[in-house]
This record gives structure tokens, sequence and C-alpha cells, in this order.
């Protein structure tokens, strides 16, 4: 009787060693993952790419960089969604920019402007798909005092709230150069 009782304590035991373990790998993968994230969001990261660094300059000249108030918006504050399911979709779709690095597509400052209309492009459409959702974690028409912006601001985001635009509406430009749209020759002969 009592070797039935230790093989019972013995199984015991090892299920909860095995719990342990388990419960322990948990922590240790989150903490990893939570830490890879966090890395990945920094500025010094983002821009560590060659072709990232034309972004940079053209930032370093924004009101989002440097201000009167000392906030800096960075590039995960624009690109990178706060709330978990869209931030792995946006981690996991960030590939093209590391393919496009690696493959030299974007690694000079003259192919960087030849493919910018289209970059730009898809990631205001990301923002106006998401109703500007990254913008919105700072600007908030709910929390705007419209009194106190000047005339031409507060008639625009008036209107806006009224027809249901979003940021990206308007500022396209905000904190990178904002490419001219190419010619239909241009396009034509890309084609």
């Amino acid at each position: 009787m009592a070797s039935s009782s230790n093989g019972g304590n013995t199984s015991r035991k090892k299920f909860v060693l095995i719990l342990v373990l388990v419960f322990s790998a948990g922590i240790l993968f989150t903490g990893l993952f939570n830490m890879g994230l966090s890395a990945t969001n920094e500025m010094e990261f983002c821009t560590s790419c060659h072709s990232m660094k034309v972004n940079l300059e053209e930032y370093k000249e924004t009101v989002h960089y440097k201000n009167t108030s000392g906030v800096r918006a960075t590039c995960s504050d624009c690109h990178v969604p706060k709330e978990f399911g869209p931030k792995m979709v946006a981690k996991v779709l960030a590939y093209k920019d590391v393919v496009h690095e690696i493959l030299g597509t974007i690694d000079t400052p003259e192919k960087y402007e030849a493919h910018r209309w289209d970059m730009a492009s898809r990631v205001w459409a990301k923002m106006k798909a998401s109703n500007s959702r990254e913008c919105r974690s700072c600007h908030d028409f709910d929390q705007m005092d419209l009194s106190s912006q000047d005339r031409m601001a507060r008639k625009r985001h008036s209107k806006a709230v009224d027809e249901g635009e979003t940021c990206i509406d308007c500022h396209k430009g905000i904190a990178h150069t904002e490419p001219d749209e190419p010619d239909e020759t241009d396009a034509d002969n890309k084609g």
C-alpha cells in the first residue's frame, strides 16, 4: 500500500514541477517578447536602417521632434498602434521595410525618393482606414479648445468634425516632407 501512495506523490510532484516550469517559461517568454516589442519601438531602432535617415532628418525639423512643451512624438507614436492586436499586425507588416532595405530597393536617397509617393500613400491609406488612430493618441477633436486656435484652424477643425474627416485628410506633411504626386506620364512610364 505504501508503494502506491508513493507513486501518487511522485506523479503529483512531477505535475507540479511541470506546471511551475511551464508557468516560469511563460513569464520568461512574455518578458522577452515585451522587451523585443519595446526595443523595436525605439527611435534609434527605427532609424538604424540607412533609408530611414532621410525621414529622421526631415522629422528633426518638425514640431513633433522639438517644441515648446518638450513633448516628443517618436516613430512608434505615429506608426505603431497602442492596442495589442493592431500593434502585432503593424509589427508583422513592417517586414516589407526590412526586405526593401536588404534588397536595396530604397537604400539610397535617390531610390528612396523614387518610391516616396507609393510609401507615403500606403501610410496615408492606413491612417485614413484607422481614423488616424495613432494621431488621436495625442490629438483628439473632443479635447481641443477650438476657441484658442487661430481662425483658420478653428474653421478647419470644426468642418472636419462636421464632415467626419480625420487628421491625415489635412495633415499629410506634418512629420515628413510631403511628396509630390507623380505626373500621369511618370506613372505611365513605370508601368
